[in-house]
């Protein structure tokens, strides 16, 4: 039976000790290395060079949104599965843009993550089954909105300008476009993540965008950012 070698980041000593002794329960699992942080997190990576990553999101110093983007160009061999408290949409898609096959709440159950584990190491990718409901409606939105982006980028006249976006709003997209993470701009503007979430949700529907991609590219039309 293979061996797979595991890392676990996440800033709670206790989750840690938690989860490797659970996991070290089950014969074709082993925990190879530790980091509170993402940035311990790349530098155990290269050292141990893991096959799967059980990924926190919100840590102190860089969060695991920032070290899975790095980890796909530096350990492009290890698989980056999210465990995560965030059962929220925007985080999910950021983290599966950002690299990683397989998204978990801390919610889900124990024979879950062993399950996402075994899945993403075989070359899958795994989403905790309530969560894939939101690729379907992502789905279901590009169905319903056919619009190719060359042609919104042809006719920007099709979406609003920037009068219809608040201060705040127009705060949160300027800082998404520059490529910041949903914790990031929490930090920056001082409020709770779900409440950056609920900003890009409003602005997306107001501007009648729907992706991250759309949201800098309109940014770039509109002289919000300069690139």
């Amino acid at each position: 039976m293979e061996t797979i070698r595991l890392l676990l980041v996440d800033d709670h000593d206790v989750i840690r000790t938690g989860l490797r002794s659970f996991l070290e329960t089950q014969d074709d699992l082993e925990v190879v290395g530790e980091a509170c942080n993402g940035i311990e997190a790349i530098a155990t990576a290269k050292e141990h060079q893991p096959d799967v990553i059980i990924m926190d999101i919100t840590m102190p110093e860089m969060d695991g949104l920032e070290a899975t983007r790095h980890l796909s160009e530096i350990c492009p061999n290890c698989n980056v599965l999210a465990l995560t408290v965030h059962e929220d949409k925007q985080y999910f898609f950021e983290m599966m843009a950002a690299g990683a096959t397989g998204y978990i709440t801390k919610q889900a159950a124990a024979d879950e993550l062993v399950s996402g584990i075994r899945t993403v190491h075989a070359g899958n990718v795994y989403l905790q089954p309530t969560l894939a409901k939101w690729l379907l409606e992502d789905y279901r939105r590009l169905i319903q909105h056919p619009m190719s982006e060359d042609s919104r980028k042809t006719n920007p006249e099709s979406h609003p300008d920037l009068d219809v976006l608040s201060d705040r709003e127009r705060q949160v997209l300027e800082m998404v476009a520059d490529g910041l993470s949903t914790p990031r701009i929490a930090e920056e503007l001082e409020i709770s993540p779900k409440t950056v979430s609920r900003h890009r949700e409003r602005i997306m529907n107001k501007l009648n965008l729907h992706s991250a991609t759309e949201l800098v590219k309109f940014a770039i039309r509109t002289g919000l950012i300069s690139v």
